[in-house]
């Protein structure tokens, strides 16, 4: 089946289509600038990139403006847009009323609404590509994939925060998660890579970018995550600050008269390894800082390598043990250095590193020693493949 995956954002619209059998991306592209001017770039495997500013008032003509290069006898890659089986859409939260992806109903849609106040930045934007789909192709049947759906297994002692109940009663405050395609990916394809049942396997899952998040895995299902109710909590990213003290807020706020706008502005966009470091939100600019002995660089590296260490350790404990430890992501996949200061250490786990095989970037890798109890694995994320597969499936249905 030929699925079209779509990740809308409020002012973009990333793209890929695929065929969920053989797993192949045919093409794939960015809309950027929608609401604006627009632009397109459309890349085909072994050909060159497409690019074209083209008006792009809504969503609904950056929708029209894939399709047009994906039929393009010069960019294309099908004859029709008939051959598009199904869209398969990310959609951040799915609250509490999806624990699974599910096919784009009024229902469906319903409850992506009733989420926007626990998703504001994200959900409308999903839905935006959702309605946008639903005016270009009627008919071709699409599907909502969930990022917090795989993080719904959680217990409760897990996801309940220890405020009043009433809250979650009333609210639905609680520890949600984010990254869940990706999680849900990774670990199935370690437990392949180990060759045993995910039923059998404790994993502990490392999503290291600019956004990060770990996650719990028992037995193929999500028992703890870092992320709460929203993607600032856990530890240190490229601009979130991660889990801190409330203490703080109401200090700050007071001192400097910000207001909640403000300071979440600073929680979410100034904090993180960028307002430790000073240089940048980007984990190589940081890395090349503190190779020059720039030592607000190297505090904001050893934090988050810190930060992440000790939620490995502690999820190790909530797992009862733990069989594989995996990163993936931008920073997870691509740097070496990272994997090796976060393992480093945790060797009272039974984690023991192979410095060779760690020297790798990108591709599918067993990085521990052969004799480590514990096995590192690097496995690069794939959320369209698991948007696509889980579209397929439920389309066949």
């Amino acid at each position: 089946m030929k699925i079209l995956v779509i990740n809308a954002g409020s002012s973009s619209l990333k793209y890929q289509l695929m065929d969920s059998q053989t797993h192949d991306v045919l093409a794939k592209g960015l809309c950027e600038r929608i609401g604006i001017d627009g632009r397109l770039t459309h890349k085909v495997p072994e050909r060159d990139d497409y690019k074209a500013d083209i008006s792009m008032p809504t969503h609904g003509e950056a929708i029209e403006a894939v399709l047009e290069a994906l039929v393009s006898p010069a960019h294309g890659v099908i004859s029709d847009v008939k051959e598009i089986d199904a869209v398969g859409h990310r959609v951040l939260h799915g609250g509490m009323a999806f624990t699974e992806s599910c096919i784009v109903d009024d229902a469906c849609i319903a409850a992506i609404q009733e989420c926007i106040p626990l998703g504001p930045l994200h959900n409308p934007a999903n839905l935006m590509g959702i309605e946008a789909c639903q005016r270009v192709m009627a008919g071709t049947p699409q599907v909502a994939v969930f990022d917090t759906a795989f993080h719904m297994t959680m217990p409760e002692k897990a996801y309940t925060y220890a405020i009043p109940y009433e809250y979650y009663e009333k609210d639905k405050v609680r520890r949600y998660g984010f990254h869940g395609t990706s999680h849900r990916y990774v670990s199935a394809r370690a437990a392949d890579m180990l060759g045993k049942p995910a039923k059998d396997l404790k994993i502990i899952t490392c999503h290291l970018g600019n956004g990060s998040s770990l996650a719990a895995v028992k037995g193929g299902k999500c028992v703890d995550t870092t992320m709460g109710l929203g993607p600032l909590a856990g530890f240190p990213m490229g601009t979130r600050s991660g889990d801190i003290d409330a203490t703080i807020l109401e200090y700050l706020m007071g001192r400097y008269g910000y207001d909640i706008k403000e300071m979440l502005n600073i929680l979410n966009k100034k904090s993180g390894v960028l307002g430790i470091s000073g240089v940048s939100s980007d984990f190589r600019d940081i890395g090349a800082a503190a190779e020059q002995g720039n030592h607000r660089a190297q505090l904001a590296l050893d934090v988050f390598y810190y930060s992440v260490k000790k939620f490995i350790g502690s999820y190790a404990a909530a797992l009862g043990g733990v069989d594989a430890v995996v990163f993936t992501a931008g920073v997870g996949e691509n740097d070496p250095s990272a994997r090796m200061a976060i393992a480093s250490g945790l060797e009272y786990m039974g984690i023991k590193m192979d410095e060779d095989a760690n020297n790798v970037r990108g591709k599918e890798a067993v990085i521990s020693a052969p004799d480590s109890k514990v096995k590192v694995l690097l496995i690069p994320t794939n959320e369209e493949l698991m948007i696509a597969m889980d579209t397929a499936e439920l389309v066949k249905k």
